[in-house]
Protein backbone atom coordinates (compact mmCIF):
# COMPACT_ATOMS: atom_id res chain seq x y z
CA UNK A 1 0.00 0.00 0.00
CA UNK A 2 1.14 3.48 -0.55
CA UNK A 3 2.75 5.40 2.61
CA UNK A 4 1.78 9.02 2.05
CA UNK A 5 -0.30 9.81 5.04
CA UNK A 6 -2.82 6.87 5.20
CA UNK A 7 -5.06 7.46 8.30
CA UNK A 8 -7.53 5.94 6.33
CA UNK A 9 -6.05 2.58 5.58
CA UNK A 10 -4.93 -0.14 8.09
CA UNK A 11 -0.94 -0.72 8.81
CA UNK A 12 0.03 -4.34 10.52
CA UNK A 13 -2.42 -4.06 12.18
CA UNK A 14 -3.84 -6.50 14.64
CA UNK A 15 -5.26 -8.71 11.70
CA UNK A 16 -2.32 -9.48 10.21
CA UNK A 17 -0.16 -12.45 11.41
CA UNK A 18 2.01 -11.63 14.39
CA UNK A 19 5.11 -13.14 12.47
CA UNK A 20 4.48 -10.40 9.44
CA UNK A 21 3.74 -7.69 11.62
CA UNK A 22 7.20 -6.44 12.72
CA UNK A 23 8.39 -6.41 9.30
CA UNK A 24 5.46 -5.03 7.88
CA UNK A 25 6.13 -2.33 10.65
CA UNK A 26 10.06 -2.14 9.51
CA UNK A 27 8.72 -1.61 5.62
CA UNK A 28 6.59 1.01 6.42
CA UNK A 29 8.89 2.92 9.19
CA UNK A 30 11.35 2.47 6.40
CA UNK A 31 8.91 3.98 3.68
CA UNK A 32 7.24 6.37 5.92
CA UNK A 33 10.78 8.20 7.22
CA UNK A 34 12.41 8.23 3.57
CA UNK A 35 8.88 10.29 2.42
CA UNK A 36 9.14 12.40 5.42
CA UNK A 37 12.78 13.17 4.07
CA UNK A 38 11.57 14.17 0.88
CA UNK A 39 8.24 15.90 2.43
CA UNK A 40 8.06 17.01 5.46
CA UNK A 41 10.11 19.87 7.33
CA UNK A 42 12.06 23.25 5.78
CA UNK A 43 15.48 21.27 4.43
CA UNK A 44 16.05 22.62 0.99
CA UNK A 45 16.51 20.20 -2.03
CA UNK A 46 19.95 19.64 -1.87
CA UNK A 47 19.62 18.31 1.75
CA UNK A 48 16.16 16.38 0.86
CA UNK A 49 18.35 14.62 -1.89
CA UNK A 50 21.25 13.78 0.71
CA UNK A 51 19.20 12.54 2.87
CA UNK A 52 17.54 9.89 0.76
CA UNK A 53 21.15 9.04 -0.68
CA UNK A 54 22.51 8.35 2.83
CA UNK A 55 19.52 5.77 3.02
CA UNK A 56 20.36 4.55 -1.10
CA UNK A 57 24.15 3.80 1.17
CA UNK A 58 22.39 1.76 3.76
CA UNK A 59 20.64 -0.51 1.29
CA UNK A 60 24.43 -0.62 -0.42
CA UNK A 61 25.68 -1.74 2.63
CA UNK A 62 23.30 -4.31 3.20
CA UNK A 63 23.77 -5.76 -0.94
CA UNK A 64 27.71 -5.99 0.03
CA UNK A 65 27.10 -8.15 3.39
CA UNK A 66 28.20 -4.88 5.42
CA UNK A 67 26.66 -4.36 8.59
CA UNK A 68 24.53 -0.76 8.57
CA UNK A 69 25.07 2.18 9.80
CA UNK A 70 21.63 3.22 11.21
CA UNK A 71 19.56 1.78 13.61
CA UNK A 72 16.54 1.09 11.72
CA UNK A 73 18.73 -0.96 8.81
CA UNK A 74 20.52 -3.30 11.48
CA UNK A 75 16.59 -4.54 12.40
CA UNK A 76 15.42 -4.45 8.15
CA UNK A 77 18.79 -5.81 7.14
CA UNK A 78 17.94 -8.96 9.17
CA UNK A 79 14.12 -9.10 7.72
CA UNK A 80 15.73 -8.27 3.90
CA UNK A 81 18.19 -11.67 4.06
CA UNK A 82 15.23 -13.79 6.16
CA UNK A 83 12.67 -13.45 4.06
CA UNK A 84 14.33 -13.02 0.64
CA UNK A 85 12.73 -9.56 -0.03
CA UNK A 86 14.32 -7.56 -3.08
CA UNK A 87 16.55 -4.94 -2.23
CA UNK A 88 15.85 -3.34 -5.54
CA UNK A 89 12.09 -2.67 -4.22
CA UNK A 90 13.29 -0.62 -1.54
CA UNK A 91 16.04 1.31 -4.15
CA UNK A 92 12.55 1.41 -6.28
CA UNK A 93 10.34 3.70 -2.95
CA UNK A 94 13.77 5.76 -2.65
CA UNK A 95 13.69 6.96 -6.41
CA UNK A 96 10.19 8.15 -6.39
CA UNK A 97 10.61 9.78 -3.29
CA UNK A 98 13.48 11.77 -4.82
CA UNK A 99 11.64 12.46 -7.57
CA UNK A 100 9.25 14.37 -5.43
CA UNK A 101 12.05 16.78 -4.24
CA UNK A 102 12.34 17.70 -8.60
CA UNK A 103 9.61 17.06 -9.92
CA UNK A 104 6.25 18.87 -9.15
CA UNK A 105 4.24 17.84 -12.58
CA UNK A 106 2.93 15.27 -14.67
CA UNK A 107 2.22 15.60 -18.29
CA UNK A 108 -0.13 12.42 -18.55
CA UNK A 109 -1.40 9.20 -17.05
CA UNK A 110 0.86 7.02 -18.36
CA UNK A 111 3.94 9.41 -16.77
CA UNK A 112 1.73 9.44 -13.06
CA UNK A 113 1.35 5.58 -13.48
CA UNK A 114 5.21 5.43 -13.69
CA UNK A 115 5.67 7.20 -10.44
CA UNK A 116 2.95 5.14 -8.72
CA UNK A 117 5.14 1.90 -9.36
CA UNK A 118 7.87 2.88 -7.85
CA UNK A 119 5.77 5.19 -5.55
CA UNK A 120 3.12 2.71 -3.77
CA UNK A 121 3.59 -0.77 -5.79
CA UNK A 122 6.69 -1.49 -3.85
CA UNK A 123 4.90 -1.94 -1.11
CA UNK A 124 2.58 -4.52 -1.84
CA UNK A 125 5.12 -6.19 -3.97
CA UNK A 126 6.99 -6.68 -0.11
CA UNK A 127 4.23 -7.83 1.41
CA UNK A 128 3.61 -10.33 -0.93
CA UNK A 129 7.23 -11.52 -0.58
CA UNK A 130 6.11 -11.73 3.46
CA UNK A 131 3.79 -14.09 2.59
CA UNK A 132 5.26 -16.43 0.29
CA UNK A 133 2.53 -15.36 -2.90
CA UNK A 134 4.86 -14.17 -5.85
CA UNK A 135 3.25 -15.27 -8.78
CA UNK A 136 3.18 -12.72 -11.88
CA UNK A 137 -0.50 -12.82 -11.56
CA UNK A 138 -0.48 -11.76 -8.02
CA UNK A 139 1.97 -9.29 -8.50
CA UNK A 140 0.39 -7.97 -10.72
CA UNK A 141 -3.03 -7.40 -8.57
CA UNK A 142 -1.24 -6.27 -5.99
CA UNK A 143 0.35 -2.90 -8.05
CA UNK A 144 -3.66 -2.14 -9.42
CA UNK A 145 -4.42 -2.10 -5.68
CA UNK A 146 -1.48 -0.25 -4.81
CA UNK A 147 -1.45 2.27 -7.69
CA UNK A 148 -5.25 2.39 -6.96
CA UNK A 149 -4.95 3.67 -3.25
CA UNK A 150 -2.02 6.38 -4.53
CA UNK A 151 -4.22 7.73 -6.79
CA UNK A 152 -7.15 7.97 -4.26
CA UNK A 153 -4.54 9.95 -1.99
CA UNK A 154 -3.40 12.22 -4.98
CA UNK A 155 -7.41 12.82 -5.26
CA UNK A 156 -8.34 13.59 -1.94
CA UNK A 157 -5.40 15.69 -1.01
CA UNK A 158 -5.00 17.86 -4.42
CA UNK A 159 -5.91 21.03 -2.60
CA UNK A 160 -3.08 19.88 0.12
CA UNK A 161 0.00 19.02 -2.53
CA UNK A 162 -0.87 22.26 -4.49
CA UNK A 163 -0.09 24.06 -0.71
CA UNK A 164 3.04 22.43 -1.07
CA UNK A 165 3.55 23.52 -5.16
CA UNK A 166 3.08 19.53 -6.40
CA UNK A 167 0.49 19.02 -8.91
CA UNK A 168 -0.50 15.10 -9.57
CA UNK A 169 -3.20 15.27 -11.38
CA UNK A 170 -2.10 15.25 -15.28
CA UNK A 171 -1.71 18.04 -17.42
CA UNK A 172 -3.39 16.58 -20.36
CA UNK A 173 -6.31 16.02 -18.05
CA UNK A 174 -6.22 19.38 -16.65
CA UNK A 175 -6.13 20.74 -20.60
CA UNK A 176 -9.09 18.33 -21.53
CA UNK A 177 -11.54 19.27 -18.74
CA UNK A 178 -10.29 23.40 -19.45
CA UNK A 179 -9.30 23.34 -15.58
CA UNK A 180 -6.24 26.01 -14.49
CA UNK A 181 -3.96 25.57 -11.78
CA UNK A 182 -5.24 28.50 -10.90
CA UNK A 183 -8.51 26.90 -9.94
CA UNK A 184 -6.84 24.60 -7.81
CA UNK A 185 -4.84 27.36 -5.95
CA UNK A 186 -7.90 28.80 -5.47
CA UNK A 187 -10.09 25.72 -4.51
CA UNK A 188 -12.98 27.14 -7.35
CA UNK A 189 -14.92 24.10 -7.22
CA UNK A 190 -17.26 24.22 -11.06
CA UNK A 191 -18.76 21.72 -13.26
CA UNK A 192 -15.60 21.17 -15.17
CA UNK A 193 -13.92 20.55 -12.12
CA UNK A 194 -16.38 17.66 -10.97
CA UNK A 195 -15.97 16.68 -14.62
CA UNK A 196 -12.51 15.88 -13.72
CA UNK A 197 -12.65 14.74 -10.30
CA UNK A 198 -15.18 11.79 -11.70
CA UNK A 199 -12.85 11.01 -14.20
CA UNK A 200 -10.58 10.23 -11.65
CA UNK A 201 -12.35 8.62 -9.49
CA UNK A 202 -13.08 6.01 -12.00
CA UNK A 203 -9.99 5.78 -13.02
CA UNK A 204 -8.92 4.58 -9.31
CA UNK A 205 -12.21 2.17 -9.50
CA UNK A 206 -11.23 0.71 -12.14
CA UNK A 207 -7.92 -0.37 -11.32
CA UNK A 208 -8.96 -1.39 -7.50
CA UNK A 209 -11.62 -3.75 -8.58
CA UNK A 210 -9.21 -5.00 -11.04
CA UNK A 211 -6.85 -6.31 -8.34
CA UNK A 212 -9.63 -6.51 -5.38
CA UNK A 213 -9.35 -10.45 -6.25
CA UNK A 214 -6.17 -10.46 -4.61
CA UNK A 215 -7.97 -11.43 -1.65
CA UNK A 216 -8.56 -14.73 -2.26
CA UNK A 217 -5.10 -15.63 -2.49
CA UNK A 218 -3.50 -14.32 0.62
CA UNK A 219 -3.78 -16.61 3.53
CA UNK A 220 -6.22 -15.71 6.69
CA UNK A 221 -6.23 -12.96 8.66
CA UNK A 222 -3.75 -10.97 5.72
CA UNK A 223 -6.57 -11.79 3.19
CA UNK A 224 -9.10 -9.92 5.62
CA UNK A 225 -6.57 -7.09 6.08
CA UNK A 226 -6.44 -6.43 2.14
CA UNK A 227 -10.19 -6.40 2.33
CA UNK A 228 -10.24 -3.91 4.31
CA UNK A 229 -7.88 -1.83 2.41
CA UNK A 230 -9.39 -2.38 -0.42
CA UNK A 231 -13.10 -1.29 0.84
CA UNK A 232 -11.17 1.68 2.48
CA UNK A 233 -10.16 2.84 -0.83
CA UNK A 234 -13.77 2.20 -2.31
CA UNK A 235 -15.35 4.25 0.65
CA UNK A 236 -13.44 6.82 -0.26
CA UNK A 237 -13.62 7.16 -3.62
CA UNK A 238 -17.93 6.59 -2.39
CA UNK A 239 -17.33 9.66 -0.48
CA UNK A 240 -15.59 11.76 -3.35
CA UNK A 241 -18.25 10.81 -5.95
CA UNK A 242 -21.17 11.71 -3.61
CA UNK A 243 -19.49 15.94 -3.29
CA UNK A 244 -18.62 15.82 -6.79
CA UNK A 245 -14.71 16.12 -6.35
CA UNK A 246 -15.11 18.90 -3.77
CA UNK A 247 -11.80 18.31 -1.64
CA UNK A 248 -11.46 21.81 -0.94
CA UNK A 249 -14.30 21.93 1.53
CA UNK A 250 -15.15 18.37 2.47
CA UNK A 251 -11.84 16.08 2.38
CA UNK A 252 -13.00 12.66 2.68
CA UNK A 253 -11.82 10.67 5.69
CA UNK A 254 -12.96 7.49 7.47
CA UNK A 255 -14.78 7.21 10.71
CA UNK A 256 -15.49 4.92 13.80
CA UNK A 257 -18.90 4.10 11.71
CA UNK A 258 -17.31 3.44 8.60
CA UNK A 259 -14.87 0.47 9.64
CA UNK A 260 -18.74 -1.09 10.83
CA UNK A 261 -19.71 -0.71 7.10
CA UNK A 262 -16.18 -1.66 5.80
CA UNK A 263 -16.40 -4.72 7.89
CA UNK A 264 -19.27 -5.78 6.21
CA UNK A 265 -18.67 -5.42 2.92
CA UNK A 266 -15.60 -7.46 3.60
CA UNK A 267 -17.98 -10.25 4.19
CA UNK A 268 -19.37 -10.00 0.77
CA UNK A 269 -15.81 -10.22 -0.99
Amino acid sequence: MPVDHYENFPVASLLVPAAMRRPIELIYHFARSADDIADEGDATPDQRLAGLAAYRSELDRISAGMPPQMPLFAELADVIAQRGLPLQLFRDLLDAFAQDVVKTRYADYAELLDYCRRSANPVGRLVLHLAGRTSPLQLERSDRICTALQLINFWQDVAVDCQKGRVYLPQEDLLRFRIGEDDIAAARWSANWAALMDFQVERAEALMRAGASLVHDLPGRLGWEIRLTVQGGLRILERLRRVRGDVFRHRPVLGPWDWAVLAGHSLTM
